[in-house]
């Protein structure tokens, strides 16, 4: 990657979901040695601990439609300016979720450095589910769910106005890759957003690979960089279980190290995210440890 530092930023965030578990993912990462891996390619590392995050028990949910919304906006303000603070020193910041309504906060704080500069953002997000849900649509009102809608424009005001513009990606260099649980009411706005969506159904005709040439085009068109939003339910849950929502049919595990490899390979990643790691429900850290190589990958380790 064009940038020699590294930026790791912990955000264990886990109002947006009734499963509890992600908060420790950060820590099951880090366990799975990240920091020391990392700078075994070749990087400096400097690890910027984690940004404070309120625990679920203490604080009233809220309107139901948007769960613990104060507290989300509160959380994704300060990991934006963290990411901003990261960038600014010629960093590439690794946010370590947390689920992923932490997309907000990291894609905020990449989108405002780089619009200082006159310039948008591309974003590749590897998830089995879209995440464009409203309070008006969403079944539960757990926020991990509407991460992407926030970023395009649509929500709730507290989100899609963080950092004082809206949308922060332009839906035309946004891609989803990996998809295959999407709720009935939310596909109309995956449909009508504009968000180019490859299911698992074009992994399968076209192959992954193809999939990924096109993702990494449309995401880098006129954009300063691309960020990379890696929800671990993209890949199946053979290999990787302990998530926040597994869904089987997902990536496999060279499939899912393929897709970051060519992400590597386009010098066009500028930021990047892994959510939804959950230790409670893992084996032996196995995806945590996954999630260190899928990384490894995205930063450029190669087999030769």
């Amino acid at each position: 990657m064009p940038r020699t530092h590294i930026a790791i930023i912990g955000a264990p965030l886990d109002l947006g979901q009734d499963r509890r578990g992600v908060d420790m993912g950060p820590s099951a990462v880090r366990v799975a040695n990240l920091n020391a891996r990392v700078e075994s390619l070749g990087y400096e590392v400097e690890d910027y601990g984690n940004i404070p995050v309120e625990q679920k028990e203490a604080w009233p949910s809220g309107a139901p439609g948007a769960k613990y919304l104060v507290k989300f906006a509160q959380a994704c303000g300060i990991l934006a300016d963290r990411v901003g603070h990261a960038l600014e020193r010629g960093h590439l910041p690794v946010v370590l979720g947390g689920d992923h309504s932490v997309a907000v906060g990291t894609v905020t704080g990449v989108a405002r450095h780089f619009r200082e500069r006159g310039e948008g953002i591309g974003l590749i997000w590897l998830d089995a589910h879209a995440d464009m849900n409203t309070p008006d649509t969403s079944p539960s009102g757990n926020v991990h769910g509407m991460p992407l809608a926030c970023i395009l424009g649509y929500g709730p005001d507290a989100l899609v106005d963080l950092g004082g513009f809206r949308p922060k990606v332009d839906p035309r260099r946004t891609v989803i890759v990996g998809l295959r649980d999407v709720d009935f009411t939310e596909k109309p706005h995956v449909r009508d957003s504009g968000v180019r969506a490859f299911t698992m159904r074009d992994i399968d005709e076209r192959g992954l690979r193809n999939v990924m040439l096109e993702a990494i085009a449309i995401a880098g068109e006129g954009a300063g960089g691309i960020h990379v939003s890696l929800d671990m339910d993209f890949c199946d849950p053979v290999h990787a279980p302990g998530v926040g929502t597994p869904v089987r049919g997902g990536a496999t595990y060279r499939e899912a190290h393929l897709a970051m490899e060519m992400i590597c390979d386009s010098r066009r990643m500028v930021s990047m995210e892994v959510v939804e790691v959950n230790p409670v429900i893992d084996e032996r850290n196995r995806t945590a440890d996954f999630a260190v190589e899928l990384i490894m990958s995205g930063l450029g380790k190669r087999i030769l």
